[in-house]
């Protein structure tokens, strides 16, 4: 269960109780929530954009992934599901000023093929921060899909 499911309001659509509009009434309730839109600010994009195409003979997975290489990412298909892992890490040092930054982020995707996959003709390329994998579809998987016929009034 995702925790923002047990609040009864959202702060994207203006929906606050009148109680916790008032920042000047608690600071602390103040600070609260601002530290809580600051965690859902940082943790929204850590997931890479997937778009899935279903054509005829293959399927086709594109994954965005910037500031990436591809040894940084991993694919696996195991009973019809593409799994997608990564891992981007940042370090940042400056002696001048006495600061150091370090930031990981791991994520993982595994998306349902729904179609069983020709696994010895399945290929991947990674070019700038892009992840292409195109998984061609078995014979007797493209002789399954049948053209429906719609009738009009």
């Amino acid at each position: 269960m995702n925790v923002r499911d047990l609040i009864p309001w959202g702060r994207a659509q203006g929906q606050v109780p009148a109680s916790y509009r008032d920042n000047d009434r608690n600071p602390f309730l103040a600070l609260h929530r601002e530290m809580n839109r600051l965690f859902d600010d940082a943790f929204a994009g850590g997931w890479p954009s997937v778009e899935v195409s279903d054509r005829d003979k293959e399927i086709k997975v594109t994954a965005e992934l910037p500031g990436l290489d591809e040894k940084d990412v991993e694919l696996s298909l195991s009973d019809g599901v593409l799994s997608l892992r990564g891992e981007k890490r940042a370090e940042t040092e400056d002696q001048e000023n006495q600061f150091s930054e370090r930031y990981y982020g791991r994520f993982e995707r595994r998306i349902a093929l729904g179609y069983e996959v020709d696994e010895s003709k399945v290929n991947a390329t990674f070019r700038n921060g892009v992840l292409t994998v195109t998984l061609p579809k078995t014979e007797q998987a493209q002789s399954k899909a049948k053209r429906i016929a719609i009738n009009g009034r």
